[in-house]
Formats: C-alpha cells, structure tokens, sequence
C-alpha cells in the first residue's frame, strides 16, 4: 500500500509494523507463577502447628495473597496486553492449586467434610474435561455466574481458614453453602452451553 505526499509526486510506500510479540517473562505471568509457587507456603502453614492461632492465620494470609494476585494479574494481562499463551494455561492450573489445596487441606484436619471438598473438586475437573472436549468447536466465555463462584470459594475458604471463634460457624457455613450453590449451578450452565456449542458446530458443518 502506498501513501501520496502531501506536494504531489510518486507515492510513498507505507511500512507495515510487525506486531511485537508479548514476552513471556512478564508481570502477570510472573504473579501467576508466584501463585503457584505460594501453594506449597501455604500448606507449609498450614500444617505447621495444627491448633496454633499464629499458624492458622499466617496460612489464611498466605491463602488471602495468593488469591489476591489471581485477580490481579488477570487485570494486568487484559489492560497491559500481555496475555500470552503460557498464561492461558498456568493460571487456571494455579487457580485451581490453590484452592483445591486448601479444601484438601481442611477435610485432612477435619474441619471440612470430605463431601464438600469432592463435589467441588469433581466439578472443576468435569469442567476442565469437557473444555477439552469441546475446544475444536470453539471457547465457551467465563460467566458472570463462573466469576462470582471464585469470588463465593475464595470467601468461604478464607473463612474456614481464619481462627475465628466457634460462634461464626454458622456463618461459615453460610458462606460455603453458597459457594457450593453456585459451583453446582454454574457447572450445569457451563454443560449446557458445551452442549448447545456442539451441537451449533455440527449444523454448520
């Protein structure tokens, strides 16, 4: 393509930039990576003392920054564009690390039923599965619904963490019963929407 100058004259040939590939040491990747790397800190802390104030709420702090840098490098990657291929695939590894070892780790301690540490672990594998599955036909869109259950696991979580006095139990409990809701609730939108997707792909084929 060619641009005429503004005297007149031959045009002047227009130089395409090359696009400027994201590197892949970078800040959200390396906040991803941080994460990860704060699971095994946090059972550290977690197992440390068993019964032990300090402990606890050191492995709630632990857990409250590693969650905290899940949002933040998802924010990071979208606005500073550094989404990169790499990230795509640890961070929802990280995400589900850290989360599926804190519910493994208060079900060991016996603070958390096991049956609620399956049901959300068995959904998030299902769903990884059927991504899986269906990634040839296209990327099924986090929800709004999928959002909240994060937010819902990660507050329940850190509650059950906290050294809090027996009479929040309730409160606790509260909490994980919405959490469960909305893990169940968006994992059957999410089989849905994979079928549906499917089944839209082998139409139009």
């Amino acid at each position: 393509m060619s641009a005429a100058p503004a005297g007149g004259g031959p045009p002047e040939p227009v130089v395409a930039v090359p696009a400027v590939p994201v590197p892949l040491f970078n800040v959200a990747n390396v906040l991803t990576v941080l994460r990860l790397a704060l699971v095994p800190v946090f059972l550290l802390t977690l197992f440390a003392a068993p019964g032990s104030t300090g402990w606890r709420l050191a492995a709630a702090v632990v857990f409250a920054v590693a969650s905290v840098t899940d949002h933040i490098d998802g924010t990071l990657a979208r606005r500073l564009g550094l989404v990169t291929d790499f990230g795509k695939v640890i961070d929802p590894i990280a995400d589900k690390a850290l989360t599926g070892s804190a519910l493994v780790g208060l079900s060991i301690l016996g603070e958390l039923p096991w049956w609620v540490t399956l049901t959300i672990a068995g959904r998030e594998v299902a769903i990884t599965v059927l991504r899986f599955w269906v990634i040839r036909y296209g990327v099924i869109a986090a929800s709004y619904g999928g959002k909240l259950k994060t937010i819902a696991q990660i507050f329940a979580i850190g509650l059950f963490l906290l050294p809090l006095p027996a009479g929040f139990g309730p409160v606790n409990w509260f909490a994980m019963g919405v959490a469960l809701v909305l893990t169940v609730g968006t994992g059957i939108d999410y089989v849905l929407r994979a079928v549906r997707l499917r089944a839209s792909s082998r139409t139009r084929g």
